[in-house]
């Protein structure tokens, strides 16, 4: 009965996915589902629950996968950092006077720097999964469309901007996206026109967008385990939802 119940809630919860082996590595095996022993092809709730966590980190995974790599930012109009809002009319002013090209290389780097800093959610995601109760797994099965994305918001997003913050400090220095976009507020702000000075500091807008693009990626993923059920692609997954093996 078990089951049968767990196969109607839970079938749209099978991820279809191939996890970016770089994040993989990462994680490797931190997440114990705690199944106890079954007899036959009886399915325990600790197993049923097992075999959702697996799903969510495979889902989790992909989504990162998507953004942690070149162009997961920069070439992706939906996800892609432009100049802080406040910043647009320094851009369209350093354009004009023929300047597009530093504008270019602050938009690039800090794209590159969003890329390199969502490949540290991994052991967040995987953490806050390894955590979850059965009761959680369960619920997140009937929950709602988004049950699972507002379950990580509500589990990691501090601990997200609290790892994202220095990563991306540090990844704006290195990819030179401070500087280029110092030298922008620098040239903007000795421009006799300019009264609204800019504030060079981009470390907690980046770390914003991360977060929000992270976040709206993880929905997507949940929206096909949803509506999507595919490959079940571990022993595990084969049990808890059926499958040959």
């Amino acid at each position: 009965m078990l089951k049968r119940t767990i196969l109607i809630a839970a079938g749209a919860l099978v991820l279809h996915t191939t996890a970016n082996a770089q994040i993989l590595k990462k994680v490797g095996n931190v997440l114990n589902s705690g199944s106890t022993a079954t007899t036959g092809s009886n399915v325990t709730e600790n197993e049923a629950a097992g075999g959702i966590k697996e799903a969510l980190e495979k889902g989790v995974l992909k989504g990162i996968g998507l953004l942690n790599k070149q162009d997961g930012f920069f070439g992706n109009q939906l996800y892609k950092v432009l100049l802080p809002p406040d910043a647009l009319k320094a851009e369209k002013a350093l354009r004009s006077i023929g300047m597009g090209s530093l504008v270019d290389k602050a938009i690039l780097q800090i794209n590159r720097s969003a890329e390199n800093a969502v490949g540290f959610a991994a052991p967040i995601f995987v953490n806050a999964i390894k955590q979850m109760t059965i009761t959680d797994a369960l619920k997140l099965v009937t929950g709602g469309q988004n049950s699972a994305t507002n379950f990580f918001k509500e589990k990691t997003t501090a601990s997200l901007i609290a790892a994202f913050s220095p990563v991306i400090d540090s990844a704006l220095n290195q990819t030179m996206a401070t500087k280029y976009y110092g030298d922008i507020v620098t040239k903007y702000n000795s421009l006799p026109t300019s009264f609204t000075k800019l504030d060079p500091d981009l470390k907690g807008y980046v770390t914003n967008k991360a977060v929000s693009a992270l976040f709206d990626q993880i929905g997507k993923e949940e929206a096909a385990i949803r509506n999507n059920p595919a490959a079940r692609t571990s022993e595990l997954l084969k049990k808890v939802f059926g499958g040959k093996s």
